[in-house]
């Protein structure tokens, strides 16, 4: 008997429990939804005269399964390219010079010039298949995801601090191992924060990468996006509501099953010496630690990435160690490297003028130069106004873990919220009303300006130090000295990340809000915008090219000349 009762407790521990149940449970209803899907993705693309869309209202759960599959895609890619190219771009200073720039001028390219492009290339690689379709939307949430991410790595290994890099040296890290124990742990929360910005941008511009119109070629797949167009098209109020309520579910779930258990897990990645006084808490994480089977077979999964993390490997020296020493030679190197981007700049350049110069003259060019001027102003003005308003609130939400929780899945739904939906109040209150498009319209742009700067802010403000925040109330350093000398260094490499790719989301956010069409109305601004937006929609190409390439050189000059100025003093001056 006694042997019974000692065995006992080993005995349970060997069972599931109800908690593993429970999981059990959730896990096979996830994978069994993804199934389902799949059947849509692998299927022959429907004829043109077959609707894609309908607006029955008990398709919507299907639909925004399909949407969501997809933006998980877009996300695994987006984070292959953030630990790939962002480390590359802040390991090697000759590869930043080349890196950094192409970011910028990707950032700013809109995702109606990528989709210009590339539908018929994706479409060419499945043909006859919905995949070809499925990749090219995939692609385009892709390019709303990955630079803000990419941008948001590459601030974070740049501003590791100083003493931890001293620390990692007398440890005699090798790169990889540095990597792993320092780099990428010390990035985890702003990049955690940027990832559900990510996944926003992907909401903000679902409606493009599913109902995907570029000349003849119409091309609509399945999802909450293409339902909102459907939605728009007929001026179904109730359709449209009936979408954003089953967008509010699905980000409800993700963030509460996905995004709340990892930022709590990235807590234990801030910088600090004393322990904050509020524990941030999930109840999945909770239910995760409580079963049996599921923590038992992730154990032996997270001791073999540890003992990989651990591995002494160096990259091999593509040159002997010291072979470029002489600051003579090394300055010579930088010549010759600066001289092949130049005429690769030179190349890319070239060919666009041979491309828009069969059908557009100089004319043409001075009156996009003019267009992207207009479009600057409101960019500019749009992004004071909101940092003026939107920091201070960040900044409290991110020192407040309890608000943060609360918080957090509202401001994922609000930067995801379609600014498509507002088309049909934007057009009616302003021929209603004869109000000046560009001033209204400009408004519709915040949404896509704003959310960069609340959750990079935010981001800033969870990462500070706790022992920084008590030296600052030991000192009584209070009002806006705290604000000057305490927090907003404290956030500003963080804030001027947001701001950099804030302003890539703007002059995307301008393509769709500087060319507004609600049934068959269309009112239209001065603006870059919405020389692109209309180009496309005739499917004029060298139109196309060269709004593209005018606002992609405007936005990497104002970034070089403006923004990585700051964003240099903020790493060189204000580095923990």
């Amino acid at each position: 008997m006694s042997m019974i009762n000692v065995a006992s407790p080993a005995g349970r521990r060997v069972l599931p429990n109800h908690w593993d149940l429970i999981a059990l449970a959730a896990i096979m209803a996830a994978l069994t939804a993804i199934a389902r899907a799949y059947h849509g993705i692998s299927a022959p693309l429907p004829a043109p005269e077959v609707p894609a869309v309908t607006l029955d209202y008990g398709m919507l759960p299907y639909y925004a399964l399909r949407t969501a599959l997809r933006m998980f895609a877009a996300l695994a890619c987006s984070f292959v390219f953030t630990f790939t190219y962002a480390t590359l771009a802040a390991k090697s200073r000759r590869a930043e010079m080349a890196l950094v720039p192409i970011l910028d001028i990707l950032q700013s390219v809109p995702i109606l010039g990528f989709l210009s492009f590339t539908v018929t290339f994706f479409l060419g690689l499945f043909p006859g298949n919905v995949l070809g379709a499925e990749c090219a939307a995939i692609f385009a949430i892709f390019t709303s995801q990955a630079w803000n991410m990419a941008f948001s790595f590459y601030q974070s290994l740049r501003t590791v601090p100083r003493d931890l890099d001293e620390v990692s040296r007398g440890y005699r890290l090798t790169g990889w191992q540095k990597f792993w124990q320092l780099e990428a742990p010390f990035a985890v929360p702003g990049l955690v924060w940027n990832t559900m910005m990510s996944m926003s941008g992907g909401w903000f511009f679902v409606v493009a990468s599913e109902a995907i119109t570029v000349g003849d070629t119409t091309i609509t797949l399945p999802g909450v996006g293409s339902y909102i167009a459907t939605a728009n098209n007929a001026g179904r109020w109730d359709a449209i509501l009936a979408a954003v309520a089953t967008m509010a579910v699905v980000i409800l779930i993700y963030d509460q099953v996905l995004f709340r258990p990892i930022i709590v897990w990235a807590g234990k990645f801030r910088v600090e010496l004393t322990v904050g006084q509020q524990v941030e808490r999930s109840w999945v994480l909770d239910l995760l630690q409580r079963t049996n089977w599921i923590r038992r077979g992730a154990g032996p999964v997270f001791r073999a990435l540890r003992a990989a993390s651990l591995w002494r490997l160096s990259l091999p020296r593509l040159v002997p160690a010291g072979a470029f020493a002489s600051k003579e030679i090394s300055r010579a190197i930088d010549v010759v490297w600066i001289v092949i981007l130049a005429a690769a700049a030179a190349w890319a350049l070239w060919s666009v003028v041979a491309f828009v110069s069969t059908e557009l003259s100089w004319t043409d060019v001075g009156e996009v130069a003019l267009l992207t001027f207009y479009t600057l102003l409101r960019v500019v003005a749009l992004m004071a106004i909101a940092s003026a308003f939107w920091v201070p609130i960040s900044v409290w939400v991110g020192l407040n873990p309890r608000w943060a929780e609360a918080v957090q899945p509202i401001a994922q739904f609000l930067a995801a919220f379609p600014v498509n939906l507002l088309f049909g109040a934007a057009v009616s209150l302003i021929l209603a009303f004869n109000l000046n498009p560009d001033i209204w319209l400009s408004v519709l742009i915040v949404f896509g300006t704003q959310w960069y700067i609340v959750f990079n802010t935010i981001a800033g403000a969870a990462a500070f130090p706790n022992d920084l925040r008590e030296a600052a109330t030991n000192f009584r350093i209070r009002g806006w000295d705290w604000w000057k000398k305490v927090i907003l260094p404290g956030v500003a490499p963080y804030y001027l990340t947001g701001a950099i790719t804030a302003s890539g989301g703007s002059w995307n956010a301008s393509i769709v809000a500087e060319f507004v069409k609600w049934k068959d109305q269309t009112v239209a601004a001065h603006g870059v915008g919405a020389y692109i937006a209309e180009a496309t929609d005739k499917g004029d190409f060298p139109r196309i090219v060269l709004g593209v390439a005018v606002m992609s050189i405007v936005v990497t000059l104002f970034n070089r000349l403006f923004w990585r100025r700051l964003y240099a003093y903020a790493e060189r001056r204000l580095r923990l």
